[in-house]
């Protein structure tokens, strides 16, 4: 009996999607792996946010996480006017802050942020919000003083009102522990009397009557406190206009943030022993 020849099994043509199915179970790993990697802690952005925001002189919620229908997962920027309660500065607001992310903001950052609210709240309420303005730089937070507000022309005399004003300053930069430069700034007029050669001398000694007070208020230890006269050399505004001058002429409070610390003198040393 003859044998039945076996016919050859015909070639598989589609063996390649076995590969490529692979191939893209393989990136629906991958790219699982890395949503759940990026996932946002939305509590920490936000407390970030603030903090940064204040920081570059804004206010909470110019950055946000936007709302998406699959949850907050979009970084949306913009001004006040998207948030009607992010231009509140008050200290209850910064307060706020810290009760809904304590331990998301160090404690430094929020230790200014509070200073500066108390400080804007006192300049408002006493009506000298163009004398006594507070801003948030790199180095620390900047608190400008006027010099009208302390001082008569020409003199590093402390007025009687100025010394007030000046007690009161102390007691809220006595929350900090922060080292605090007193920066004396003046125009481009110049001064030659008995008492002063230049303006440097007189915005060394200005500076340093403001140290005095600062520390003969009892809040602030002395050692936190360094006295500096620029003269007419370091001006935030044109010496041109009478405007300009009288926004050069002022006395800079300076709460330095604790990582300069390293470049002030003798601490290096100290540290060391």
């Amino acid at each position: 009996m003859a044998r039945k020849k076996h016919s050859e099994a015909p070639e598989n043509h589609e063996r390649w999607l076995i590969t490529y199915s692979d191939l893209i179970t393989l990136l629906m790993i991958f790219f699982v792996v890395m949503y759940s990697m990026s996932k946002v802690d939305n509590d920490k952005f936000r407390a970030m946010a603030d903090a940064l925001n204040m920081t570059l002189g804004g206010s909470p919620g110019r950055i946000s996480i936007a709302q998406t229908s699959g949850g907050d997962s979009l970084i949306e920027t913009g001004g006040p006017q998207n948030n009607p309660q992010s231009a509140s500065t008050d200290p209850e607001s910064s307060g706020q802050l810290q009760k809904n992310n304590s331990g998301n903001v160090d404690m430094e950052t929020m230790t200014i942020l509070d200073i500066k609210a108390k400080l804007d709240q006192f300049s408002k309420a006493n009506g000298i919000e163009s004398k006594l303005i507070s801003s948030t730089e790199e180095r620390g937070l900047v608190v400008s003083i006027q010099d009208t507000l302390l001082f008569q022309p020409g003199s590093a005399e402390i007025s009687p009102n100025a010394l007030d004003i000046l007690q009161k300053i102390s007691s809220v930069l006595a929350a900090s522990q922060n080292y605090i430069k007193v920066e004396g700034h003046t125009c481009t007029l110049p001064i030659h009397t008995s008492q002063y050669r230049s303006n440097w001398e007189l915005s060394v000694i200005r500076a340093t009557n403001v140290v005095h007070i600062l520390a003969e208020s009892g809040q602030i230890n002395s050692k936190r406190l360094s006295a500096t006269g620029y003269g007419e050399f370091r001006p935030i505004a044109s010496n041109d206009t009478d405007e300009g001058r009288i926004k050069n002429r002022r006395v800079d409070l300076i709460i330095l943030r604790s990582k300069y610390d390293a470049v002030e003198p003798g601490l290096a040393t100290a540290a060391a022993q």
